[in-house]
């Protein structure tokens, strides 16, 4: 009610400046209520730019102020390494960076590192800003291609030669380092980010991480930020002051639904014998040895 009336307040002046201005001749060299509501509105914007800003700036310090959890060297090859066995069912997550094939999920091609996909932009995005710093390079006459399709499941103008492609492009360095740098840019960096203001130790920043490279940076029904919205309907974060273990369990509830509402039937077992299992066995740390099994398959990491 209180954001209300200083709305309604804040409106009276400018139905009355507006009446004002409507008295005044069409033909008048000056027009008092056009540069003051253009003045009020750029003060505004830039308000709202400096809010923003200082609310970054203090983030940014509190952030620092925090343990490294999944930015961590160990821990961010660790995260990579769980990732993979979910994605391209090997710990050897650098075997992935030539991975191409489509899953028939309805995204086109899936590759590289994290799962890349034709359809949903990031592929798109990725072979971009390659392009831009290696214009040469062997993938880059796909572009229109990649453009034509990104949103659909299409091959249309990759056939047959974007796979081939692909593969050999990634036995580059300057390739390789492109997909790791997009993982971070898109995926790691945003999700660790938001996990620690969220109050989250090492294992719920994975489980932010993860849930980011499956379903997506984007603000659609089963995007990242719409999963971790309804979560946080439902139970506090431990910035919030809520229970951390609590929070977690909601969050991978929320999360499992979208994936089976999705795609009825689709194997959840990256959250059932996997992230799950570390949070009941309080693993909040995300300390090792961990054992886990996703699709069936076990993996340890001693």
């Amino acid at each position: 009610m209180r954001r209300t009336g200083v709305l309604l307040f804040a409106a009276v002046p400018v139905a009355i400046t507006a009446a004002a201005y409507f008295l005044v001749p069409t033909d008048s060299a000056e027009s008092p209520a056009e540069p003051s509501v253009a003045t009020s509105q750029q003060a505004s914007r830039q308000d709202a730019k400096s809010r923003a800003e200082q609310e970054r700036s203090a983030d940014d310090k509190l952030i620092a102020s925090l343990p490294p959890g999944l930015a961590d060297p160990a821990r961010k090859e660790l995260a990579q390494r769980l990732v993979s066995s979910a994605e391209n069912s090997t710990l050897n997550w650098r075997s992935a960076f030539g991975y191409i094939e489509d899953i028939k999920d309805g995204q086109g091609y899936t590759a590289g590192i994290i799962g890349f996909c034709t359809g949903t932009h990031d592929l798109l995005a990725l072979v971009e800003r390659y392009t831009d710093s290696h214009p040469d390079n062997g993938l880059a006459k796909y572009l229109p291609a990649l453009r034509a399709v990104d949103g659909t499941d299409s091959h249309e103008g990759l056939d047959p030669g974007f796979t081939a492609a692909w593969k050999a492009e990634a036995e580059l360095p300057a390739f390789q380092e492109a997909q790791l740098a997009e993982r971070d840019r898109a995926y790691f960096d945003p999700a660790v980010r938001l996990a620690k203001l969220d109050g989250l130790g090492t294992l719920g920043q994975f489980i932010y991480f993860d849930a980011m490279v499956f379903h997506g940076p984007g603000i659609d029904d089963d995007g990242f930020y719409v999963l971790r919205e309804r979560a946080l309907r439902e139970a506090n974060s431990p910035s919030q002051g809520g229970s951390e273990k609590a929070y977690l369990d909601i969050f991978l509830d929320v999360r499992r639904k979208a994936m089976r509402e999705k795609r009825p039937g689709t194997d959840t077992t990256r959250i059932d014998t996997a992230q799950r299992q570390f949070l009941y066995d309080g693993n909040l740390g995300l300390r090792t040895p961990l054992r886990w099994q996703v699709y069936g398959e076990t993996y340890k990491v001693p």
